[in-house]
């Protein structure tokens, strides 16, 4: 079953925004969301997290620019991404550990959603 979901992605021009969305189906209720990417011959790189509690950290590169949120209520994690610049360019996945109706955590990703940042 599909447990993560993300949305939002699309093309924007350096300087725009984008709100990526992750949302939890099924039973899954996340606990701890984080978000990563990947570009094209690049490896994996770790953007942002936000705890249970709600405390965030952020990549140098995305320090000022990116908010990453959640909404326990629509189960559901964001990142806002502003001033995007062209080597924001990747597909960002978002994981999440979480769990299903109280069972034991585990670790889930989503599919991915397509970032293009034009110049």
């Amino acid at each position: 079953q599909v447990q993560l979901v993300e949305s939002g992605g699309g093309l924007v021009p350096a300087g725009g925004s984008l709100r990526l969305s992750c949302s939890a189906t099924g039973s899954f209720v996340i606990n701890n969301g984080g978000w990563f990417r990947q570009a094209p011959g690049n490896q994996r790189e770790w953007v942002a997290s936000i705890s249970s509690g709600g405390v965030t950290n952020y990549a140098d590169s995305a320090k000022g620019r990116f908010d990453i949120s959640k909404d326990s209520a629509k189960n559901t994690v964001y990142l806002q991404m502003t001033s995007l610049r062209p080597d924001d360019t990747a597909v960002y996945r978002c994981n999440a550990i979480g769990r299903t109706n109280f069972v034991r955590q585990r670790e889930e990703w989503g599919q991915g959603t397509q970032v293009t940042v034009s110049s």
